[in-house]
């Protein structure tokens, strides 16, 4: 069974841990972050990421988990996967046990569909995408990399985010905009026209701050 190191240690990651734990296909060597928050869901803490240099002598070919999910963190988790890839570990795409991913998705390195998401046929996925809780992704979807759509956001058939962005916890999303680079869409959002200038979008229907 291939080794996993989940790498962050807060509520986003025990999520993921629970995630990983319920398909069973990986090996679970425990937690890496800043600081021992002790046994997250029973995964030992491993260290700060000093230590993955070491995990990765010791087991080959190791896979690692990106457990960081907070607002505003994409680019940082981008960071952290390009360093840990150039360091030899591979990044496999989980699909929680309990989602529904259609025929003809593409999901890049890194991604992550959890519980009660749904992501119909035709989908595209880049790298490191979080598809969060009950979140759902209608077909022919084009999402960039390090997106991160938050529980219970609703995109539907045809739309596109660009690298970066985040749609908020229980946004809409009609058929067909666009979403561009470095946005964050607000929470209960409703999106009704093309959003492509980086910046935070509210309201319904969604405009631009400032």
């Amino acid at each position: 069974m291939k080794k996993l190191v989940l790498v962050g240690g807060g509520g986003h990651a025990k999520v993921l841990a629970g995630e990983l734990m319920r398909l069973g296909e990986y090996g679970l060597l425990g937690y890496t972050a800043l600081h021992d928050a002790g046994p997250l869901l029973g995964l030992p803490f491993l260290g700060g990421d000093e230590i993955l240099a070491g995990i990765i002598r010791s087991h080959p070919g190791c896979a690692a988990a990106l457990g960081i999910g907070t607002v505003n963190t994409s680019e940082f988790r981008k960071a952290v996967f390009l360093s840990l890839r150039d360091q030899g570990f591979e990044f496999p795409a989980i699909i929680s046990p309990h989602a529904v991913v259609g025929e003809e998705t593409a999901l890049g390195d890194a991604t992550v569909v959890f519980a009660g998401a749904v992501v119909n046929p035709g989908v595209r996925f880049g790298r490191g995408v979080i598809v969060n809780t009950n979140a759902s992704v209608d077909h022919d979807g084009q999402i960039g990399d390090f997106v991160h759509i938050a529980p219970g956001a609703t995109l539907s058939g045809g739309v596109s985010v660009g690298d970066f962005s985040f749609i908020g916890t229980g946004a809409s999303l009609i058929q067909g905009v666009r979403i561009g680079s470095k946005c964050l869409i607000g929470a209960g959002a409703v999106v009704t026209k093309d959003c492509l200038e980086a910046g935070t979008y509210v309201g319904v229907p969604a405009r631009r701050k400032g």
